[in-house]
């Protein structure tokens, strides 16, 4: 026990990264602990992230949030994985599933086995063998253990207003104070250099000891105030535009989101129980702003619900994540682009790991230093995943995917490619986001082929492989062809769908 006053936390911002923090603090701070949240209604947030990956139960269990509650809140979709259509070639597509492909043999783990297989001439893509790939393609969901007692992982797609509104409500009724208005200065304490106050343009004064700066793109306190730098990584990641625009519902009502690659950059397709929600990342140098919108406009499933919506920025992150009594949390730490659903999962794992070394002020170089290079491994690790799908594509003739397919790589990431070209090892350093069944299905979809496998793999008959691969097909087959449709199923964990959104 200590004897200091209960530290005053101030998140500037709301959206999804400011609520996530407000609802993650009012849960899990001490006792005692004042947590105020300035956010204007003026100002509107991105909003681009619909999508999220399997980790985001973990908040809403520790949250002690109901799904069904949550989902009908935010009117939600079940998410299996994610297709990238076009992304290798015209006319190609494969999933990233969540979850398992195949079943390792001894030693071995079912990718080597496959790339034996499939130097024989008998595996086929690895979407066959993998629960997630089979259901989504089939367009069955379920929940919990199939009855084989095997897992379907899954995530969600929703609105990102209403999840804010949601995790709000979570928020205040813990006493989380919001404070209306817009912050017009950042005054800074003379002796230590911290933040002190915000300043709002009502003349109101906001004090505390720690803030977390979730102001977005502007980055007002980390950057503004406190100048932690920015490592600009559009080298590797040329998209700098984006367009965003809902649509009525139309097409297929699929459990997975959609990447669909263009001449010079990708569209995603998130559905929602009453809507699409669409949007082109695209490059500048490439594609204009006029043609991004006619081309989002020309592939969608429904009527627009607007118009559509561009959204200007730079990819890369702050050098410095946590300065001085400062914590970066959302777009303010940087901006990788939605190609994995990441960007939610960056929010809360930025103030899941600060929850673990939570300061009393400004807390210590050391922890500051010790998160920010976790901070540093997670960023730079999702953006190798991220260039990977660029890199490795066969689009011949189009400047675009030419250029991305012979720039420069970060060395992290040629070291990977590397040792996967030249014997299939895939190897997870530390605790790196994505997994090697993550990597072997981007690996294996974009084309990038290994000029061998590990000859341990050989130690299984061909004749037990086959019947491995074959086996494992047909009970997956089976599998998927018990479960219900996606529709049906989310209207009845649910208890309806949400009523369609009408235009503005």
């Amino acid at each position: 026990m200590t004897d200091t006053a209960p530290t005053r936390f101030v998140i500037a911002g709301g959206g999804t990264a400011g609520w996530m923090s407000a609802a993650t603090l009012a849960r899990f701070a001490p006792p005692g602990t004042s947590i105020t949240l300035v956010e204007s209604d003026a100002i509107g947030t991105v909003g681009v992230g619909e999508a999220t990956i399997p980790q985001f139960h973990l908040l809403h269990r520790a949250l002690g949030i109901d799904e069904q509650e949550l989902m009908r809140a935010t009117k939600a979709s079940f998410k299996l994985g994610i297709a990238f259509d076009g992304w290798l070639r015209e006319g190609h597509s494969y999933i990233h599933a969540f979850g398992p492909v195949g079943r390792a043999s001894g030693l071995m783990p079912f990718h080597q086995l496959w790339l034996r297989a499939r130097q024989a001439g008998f595996a086929k893509e690895p979407g066959a063998y993998s629960l997630n790939a089979v259901a989504a393609r089939a367009g069955r969901m379920r929940r919990g253990q199939t009855a084989r007692g095997q897992e379907m992982p899954y995530a969600y797609h929703f609105d990102a207003g209403l999840y804010a509104s949601f995790l709000r409500e979570y928020s205040e009724k813990r006493g989380v104070t919001r404070v209306e208005g817009t912050i017009s200065a950042v005054a800074r304490d003379g002796d230590s250099g911290d933040i002190a106050t915000l300043e709002l343009d009502s003349g109101a004064r906001i004090k505390g000891d720690f803030f977390i700066d979730c102001t977005g793109f502007r980055a007002l306190l980390v950057e503004g105030a406190l100048e932690a730098g920015f490592d600009d990584w559009s080298r590797y990641l040329p998209c700098d535009r984006a367009m965003a625009v809902p649509c009525e519902q139309g097409g297929e009502f699929i459990p997975y989101t959609r990447s669909i690659a263009h001449k010079a950059g990708w569209q995603w397709r998130i559905p929602l129980q009453h809507r699409i929600g669409n949007g082109l990342v695209y490059s500048s140098e490439y594609m204009s702003d006029d043609e991004a919108s006619a081309t989002l406009l020309a592939n969608l499933d429904g009527a627009p619900l607007s118009d559509p919506r561009p959204i200007h920025f730079t990819t890369g992150m702050r050098r410095e994540h946590w300065k001085g009594n400062c914590l970066a949390v959302g777009l303010s730490a940087g901006f990788m682009e939605p190609l994995e659903s990441t960007s939610i999962h960056l929010i809360q794992s930025a103030i899941s790991r600060f929850l673990t070394v939570l300061p009393q002020g400004r807390g210590e170089q050391s922890t500051r230093d010790w998160f920010n290079a976790q901070a540093r491994f997670e960023w730079e690790r999702i953006r190798d995943f991220l260039v990977l799908h660029y890199h490795a594509n066969q689009r011949v003739g189009e400047p675009f995917w030419d250029a991305l397919r012979t720039m420069e790589l970060p060395d992290t990431l040629a070291t990977k490619l590397a040792q996967w070209r030249a014997s299939g090892l895939i190897h997870r350093e530390h605790e790196e986001l994505f997994t090697e069944v993550g990597w072997f299905q981007v690996l294996a979809g974009q084309g990038v082929e290994p000029a061998a496998y590990n000859p341990v793999a050989d130690a299984l008959p061909e004749a037990d492989l086959r019947a491995l691969l074959e086996q494992t097909e047909a009970i997956t087959a089976q599998q998927v062809g018990q479960m219900p449709g996606h529709k049906d199923f989310l209207q009845s964990y649910v208890g309806g769908m949400a009523r369609p959104e009408i235009p503005a």
